[in-house]
């Protein structure tokens, strides 16, 4: 009996241990303001009913009311409500510097979003880079959020990676590490028109854990990754994996060779660069392929252009052409549309980023395509069915179906007209082009699909 005892004794100290570790702190006292702050704009915050609510005012830049506390890892759980068709969010691993934007509110933040575009759970980054995680990457997850309802959200930082959920619905996953410390705040969003002052949303349960925080089980949401030349462990549960290792040339060689070229790419510091030389068609190093050939794929890949450059990813490349210049195959453009003249050419833009080269022009919306000299996140996704998708930083921007009369007659119109059967192959090889412009990549992974 006394063993008996000793065990449950020790069962119960283990269960309070992990209760111990798990402890959740309020941020809100249901009562005031008390260690909250408020950040830029002067929407009115204040504590009503157990809730804090935040009012539009007209003609005020974007409001914060942020934690004076600051958090690293942390699981944060709160609940929100709109009171009109207004956007907001929920800022986390934030900051606020004089000498950045004079003291504007920066960092990642989980978007709050009731219009028809339904992004609400994706993560943006403030005043910084934009969309890191459209619902777009996840859209069966628009239809968590419910309008003119209480919702919950749940938001999980440990080290560089970010994940949220409404209402029970995991909606992002995230792999960055840009700032992995930082305040959380309550953002009510700027109004541009007198009548959309007065405008409300309300928070409550806000509660945080910070001690013994441990993750969510793995789901199998897309995710989105900008460690260079690295793999989540969500990616390698969710099937992708490098294409290129960051350090090597294992895994490709040169077009119509045998080997990788000894000139013309430079490999250092985890980027695949084509060196800068007289800008024509692989009349430098040459293009490079992998050395396996794939059918249907998920192919994501960071590509950096420098001002005036052109690249591009091709695929279905099978080099039974024999042809001088690029090898052939469906092109994913890679291009300065401001500078580089090819952008002007072809048909009603199809020879801009992210198009699919000289056939269908990429519908980039505003915001879509980060400047010269920044990351760019390209992602071509070929489905069994023959569907291909055309992505750019969060957006998919060409959609099209291979063998089918439509994709006959733009490739009747095309520059690649001449070639039997063009972009129908089963299979075919990767190809990063060298056009004779210095363009960085990285983080090149794909994953095969059924």
């Amino acid at each position: 009996m006394k063993h008996k005892m000793l065990a449950v004794m020790a069962m119960m100290l283990a269960a309070g241990f992990c209760q111990a570790q798990a402890k959740w702190v309020k941020l809100f006292n249901g009562k005031d303001l008390s260690g909250w702050k408020q950040l830029n704009g002067k929407a009115q915050y204040k504590a009503e009913n157990g809730e804090i609510v935040g009012t539009t005012v007209f003609n005020e830049p974007n409001s914060f009311l942020v934690t004076e506390a600051t958090y690293g890892d942390f699981i944060l759980e709160l609940e929100f409500k709109l009171d009109a068709d207004m956007n907001s969010g929920i800022q986390f691993r934030s900051e606020s510097k004089a000498d950045y934007q004079n003291g504007r509110v920066h960092g990642y933040q989980s978007e709050i979003d009731p219009s028809a575009r339904a992004w609400t759970g994706g993560i943006y980054d403030e005043a910084r880079r934009g969309w890191l995680y459209s619902l777009e990457y996840n859209p069966d997850a628009k239809k968590a959020f419910k309008k003119g309802e209480w919702n919950t959200c749940r938001i999980e930082c440990i080290g560089p990676v970010i994940r949220t959920w409404i209402n029970g619905v995991a909606t992002a996953n995230l792999s960055d590490d840009l700032t992995l410390k930082g305040f959380i705040g309550l953002q009510v969003h700027a109004v541009g028109k007198p009548e959309e002052a007065g405008q409300k949303v309300r928070w409550r349960n806000i509660r945080i854990q910070t001690e013994g925080v441990k993750a969510s089980p793995p789901d199998n949401i897309f995710v989105m990754n900008t460690l260079p030349n690295a793999l989540s462990e969500q990616e390698k549960k969710n099937g992708y994996a490098l294409l290129w290792d960051g350090k090597t040339t294992t895994g490709w060689r040169g077009a119509y060779k045998d080997q990788f070229p000894t000139n013309g790419w430079e490999i250092k510091d985890g980027l695949l660069s084509v060196v800068k030389s007289a800008g024509a068609e692989s009349a430098n190093g040459g293009d490079i392929v992998t050395q396996k050939e794939y059918g249907a794929f998920d192919l994501q890949f960071q590509f950096r252009l420098t001002e005036g450059a052109n690249s591009g990813v091709k695929y279905f490349v099978t080099e039974k052409e024999g042809n001088k210049g690029s090898a052939i195959g469906l092109e994913y453009q890679v291009l300065d549309d401001e500078k580089h003249p090819d952008a002007k050419l072809g048909a009603v833009g199809n020879r801009t980023i992210a198009s699919l080269y000289d056939l269908i022009p990429s519908l980039k919306p505003k915001g879509s395509q980060h400047p010269i000299g920044e990351w760019n996140f390209g992602r071509v996704v070929v489905f069994p069915d023959g569907r291909i998708e055309h992505w750019l930083n969060g957006y998919k921007v060409v959609e099209y179906q291979r063998g089918t009369p439509i994709f006959y007659a733009l490739v009747a119109r095309s520059k690649y007209a001449e070639w039997p059967n063009f972009g129908m192959a089963e299979k075919g090889r990767i190809l990063i082009q060298d056009h004779g412009d210095n363009v960085s990549y990285r983080s090149i992974k794909i994953k095969e699909l059924n």
